[in-house]
């Protein structure tokens, strides 16, 4: 590559948007859990691209999915249907609660589909006025206007006004608030599991069956957001399943893909037939390249020895962090399922999540955070047990810099 040609971290300020403040190394190349940038130094990936990818970085599983599909058919439209959508609506109907799935490209456009079918739901049940939807503080669903309104957190949505109407946010995990906020016009509830953006927090068993008992009584549509908590994330194929309380909507993306965008809606007959042709639609979702990547990597993450893999992985992480903390006196708790686990900081270091991952990056580990005070990680599936153990150790010298900073 010629001089000229050369990409640095300034073209980013210089030609994009900046709606994002990405760090300031680019990363060229990835395998398994591990990325090297521009410079080749190596980093662990603990961020997964937020929880996106699910079997890690250049996985032949994904590859051979993809470069085979490529050899076929790229797409046609939803004006035709294709084998591969075809393959991976059966796999999600056969091993789920569902009956029915709508593909798209993302899970903001999974809930925007889900909010969209709860309206409709609303509409024939009770009549025009059920129209209300209860969401909670601090949840995350999307950035799309619907979507981005339905999350709970005010920073994302407050400078777009006028929001849509209708949406009402109470504190997660407090049943009696849901009950109260729950009317005749309610149409739906939606929640996530596990709170990712909010903080890693996982909802409380009986609130999730008081909201199923209530939802069910009331003729709500309750939506589960599994977009960050599902595809085994928790180490089961989807959050729900570790609770015993099934949805009416149940809406996943990131880790569905592997890294390639897909999301998708799922629902049972019941609900899925009060949607008719033409009252939704998209151009690109279902289309034949990311159904059989989805496909592929569904197959195999779908299977004892990866969900158990993935438990396994939640006890190594968590032992991991605690000797960290027990050195080091920075987390208060460490908390989640599987492989999305929040350390959440100690006061004095409020406030302070970020400039952690960053400095966790100088020592060659990629780390989130989910808000101000949170340290997240959510790496591939099948890390392997080196891959944490040496992601780790990075992590616990960057910690020790950053409390003596």
């Amino acid at each position: 590559m010629q001089a000229q040609d050369q990409i640095t971290r300034q073209n980013f300020d210089d030609w994009m948007v900046p709606v994002f403040s990405p760090a300031e190394f680019i990363l060229v190349r990835g395998e398994g859990s591990r990325v090297w940038d521009q410079q080749e130094k190596e980093y662990i990936d603990f961020a997964g691209g937020i929880a996106v990818n699910s079997l890690g970085h250049a996985h032949p599983v994904a590859i051979n999915a993809l470069t085979e599909q490529a050899k076929k058919l790229w797409h046609v439209s939803n004006v035709y249907t294709n084998e591969p959508v075809l393959r991976l609506a059966k796999n999600l109907v056969e091993n789920t609660f569902a009956d029915k799935v709508f593909f798209c490209n993302s899970g903001a456009e999974a809930n925007e589909a889900a909010l969209k079918l709860a309206r409709k739901v609303g509409l024939k049940v009770g009549g025009e006025h059920k129209n209300h939807i209860v969401s909670f503080k601090n949840s995350f669903h999307g950035r799309t206007l619907f979507t981005v309104t339905a999350g709970g957190q005010p920073k994302y949505s407050q400078d777009f006004a006028p929001l849509p109407k209708g949406i009402e946010h109470i504190e997660y995990n407090d049943l009696e608030a849901a009950k109260a906020a729950i009317t005749e016009n309610t149409c739906a509830v939606i929640v996530e599991p596990i709170q990712g953006e909010g903080g890693v927090v996982p909802a409380n068993l009986e609130f999730l069956k008081g909201l199923r008992e209530y939802c069910t009584e009331k003729q709500v549509v309750l939506i589960f957001d599994e977009v960050q908590t599902g595809v085994g994330r928790t180490g089961s194929l989807y959050a729900y399943m570790n609770t015993g309380v099934v949805p009416d909507i149940l809406t996943t993306a990131k880790a569905l893909g592997g890294g390639f965008p897909i999301g998708a809606m799922l629902t049972t007959d019941h609900f899925a037939n009060m949607y008719a042709v033409g009252d939704h639609g998209t151009t690109y979702g279902g289309n034949p390249l990311a159904s059989a990547v989805a496909n592929a990597v569904f197959e195999f993450v779908n299977t004892e020895e990866v969900l158990q893999g993935v438990q396994n992985s939640h006890k190594q992480f968590v032992e991991g962090l605690q000797k960290i903390s027990q050195t080091a006196s920075i987390f208060d708790e460490i908390r989640g399922q599987g492989l999305l686990i929040g350390a959440v900081l100690k006061p004095e270091f409020a406030g302070k999540a970020g400039e952690l991952m960053k400095l966790a990056s100088d020592y060659g580990v990629l780390v989130l955070v989910a808000g101000p005070n949170v340290i997240r990680f959510a790496p591939s599936l099948v890390i392997s047990e080196d891959e944490i153990n040496e992601g780790l150790l990075r992590f616990s010298k960057a910690v020790h810099h950053f409390i003596k900073a």
